[in-house]
């Protein structure tokens, strides 16, 4: 019989993604869906939100839970916008208005003072037990946007790390960002509490 494991989260893009992910790790769980209410993120932090929501999948299914935040921090803003990344300018959660707003505030922030970071955490609630793993992915931020591919704040978001001339995540592939990403380096480190699950 396959065990299961529910990501909170009513986004079925998400739950493939994630199902793809943990059949390479551990093909007899399957990964579904949350159906309960969404709990209020109102923690500080990626961690404390993502903790939330999977403390709230566990308790309203009795499965093991998984949950992740992400969002970026920039370094000349003290990590901001962190976890209020997607309301960064309101909350009507607009990727196009939280980009136009960070840009603004970085006017006169010139390079190589633009760094940042894309940040995933994903924790992982099983009864009394919480696990959380983080994956940074770091670079700097551009100028003005560019690129048609990803969403949020991948138009203005140049990682570290590739040969030049430097690219947005925007401008990569999907197959590229999915193999280099904050998320794609959190689940290195989720693979092996799957493994113990």
């Amino acid at each position: 019989m396959t065990a299961r494991i529910v990501l909170a989260t009513h986004n079925p893009h998400k739950v493939e993604e994630f199902h793809a992910i943990v059949a390479a790790v551990r093909p007899d769980l399957a990964v579904v869906g949350y159906d309960g209410p969404e709990p209020v993120e109102d923690g500080v932090t990626f961690t404390e939100n993502a903790l939330i929501k999977a403390r709230a999948a566990a308790a309203h299914t009795g499965l093991p839970a998984l949950a992740d935040d992400s969002g970026i921090c920039v370094d000349a803003l003290g990590g901001a916008p962190g976890a209020f990344s997607a309301y960064w300018a309101g909350h009507q959660k607009d990727a196009a208005a939280n980009t136009a707003l960070l840009l603004d505030q970085l006017s006169d922030i010139a390079d190589p003072r633009r760094t940042a970071q894309f940040v995933s955490v994903i924790a992982l609630v099983d009864g009394e037990t919480e696990h959380v793993v983080e994956g940074v992915w770091p670079g700097r931020l551009a100028t003005a946007p560019a690129g048609d591919g990803g969403f949020g704040y991948d138009p203005v978001f140049v990682p570290d790390e590739q040969p030049e001339p430097a690219r947005t995540v925007a401008q990569w592939s999907p197959a590229e960002k999915n193999a280099a990403s904050h998320r794609a380096r959190a689940f290195v480190a989720l693979t092996e509490l799957l493994r113990a699950l």
